[in-house]
């Protein structure tokens, strides 16, 4: 799947940013204790409402970055809010869960997959990103909730400019 998103005609073109962001999120999360100042004023990620886990280059990265074996960054999300932010080259930015549709499939093994869609807007930017401020993100998710209590995370995200700065 993430080979079929990534599409020549959404990366960046000589050094520009693209009107799109593809990005995988994938591995088990952790909590975050003291996390970095992103330089954002939506989010706290020292206030322990948050858990992280790696990001990985797909589609329209600066300096284009595709090697979904190598983490370019790291996802924060609050498990029990609706904040969620990503630190990435050149940049982060911090996005609102809007709208979820989702399902629970057993995984056979003691533990669950919450597998579908969530609908983002996208709150604060900085860096080379702040003209994706209004703009929009769908995640493709497959969660998976393990017996041990751990969660380990495989989501597409698909990151879109506001539709006035896509012209």
């Amino acid at each position: 799947m993430v080979t079929l998103l990534a599409r020549p005609e959404l990366a960046a073109a000589e050094g520009r940013l693209s009107k799109f962001l593809v990005v995988l999120l994938r591995g088990l999360y952790q909590p975050v204790v003291h996390g970095p100042d992103l330089g954002l004023s939506t989010v706290d990620l020292s206030d322990g409402s948050y858990i992280t886990t790696k990001i990985y280059p797909v589609s329209g990265l600066p300096g284009g970055q595709t090697n979904v074996l190598d983490a370019i960054g790291d996802f924060y999300v609050q498990p029990a809010g609706d904040l969620c932010a990503y630190d990435i080259p050149e940049g982060a930015i911090a996005m609102r869960f809007t709208d979820f549709n989702t399902a629970s499939v057993p995984d056979g093994s003691g533990g669950s997959y919450l597998q579908g869609t969530y609908e983002l807007t996208i709150a604060e930017a900085t860096g080379r990103y702040r003209s994706f401020v209004g703009g929009h993100n769908r995640m493709v998710d497959d969660l998976h909730f393990l017996a041990s209590g751990d969660v380990d995370e495989f989501c597409v995200c698909l990151i879109s400019r506001p539709h006035s700065s896509i012209a």
